[in-house]
């Protein structure tokens, strides 16, 4: 079964930095893009930063210049690297990405989620 686990989150100050990783697990051919998500308002989630199975990254506009988005392909993990986090950056945070089961077949799957807060 195919899954991706998400590391824990935390309390962080205002300023501070906090770095998430996601794991696929399972049996499966390759992963394609990855990306990290939070809720938005009028959305249930929205992509925060995601980058391809090229290494061509795409970030929220709100983020950009302060969060990091990479990928080990040799350990099926995504990385977020958030610096200068802000109040307004409390969410939880949720990896999805398109896993690659065979050749041919390919699906989303979603992270369970993990909570950071940032506050003083």
């Amino acid at each position: 079964q195919v899954q991706l686990v998400d590391s824990v989150g935390g309390l962080v100050q205002p300023g501070g930095p906090w770095s998430f990783s996601c794991a696929a697990s399972g049996t499966f051919f390759s992963t394609g893009a990855l990306a990290w998500s939070r809720p938005a308002q009028g959305k249930q989630r929205d992509p925060v930063a995601r980058i391809s199975s090229a290494d061509i990254t795409n970030y929220l506009e709100s983020v950009k210049g302060r969060f990091t988005i990479s990928r080990d392909n040799a350990k099926n993990t995504v990385y977020l690297q958030m610096n200068s986090l802000e109040p307004e950056d409390t969410a939880v945070y949720y990896c999805n990405g398109v896993i690659r089961l065979t050749q041919t077949v390919s699906r989303e799957y979603w992270g369970q989620g993990t909570q950071v807060t940032v506050s003083s």
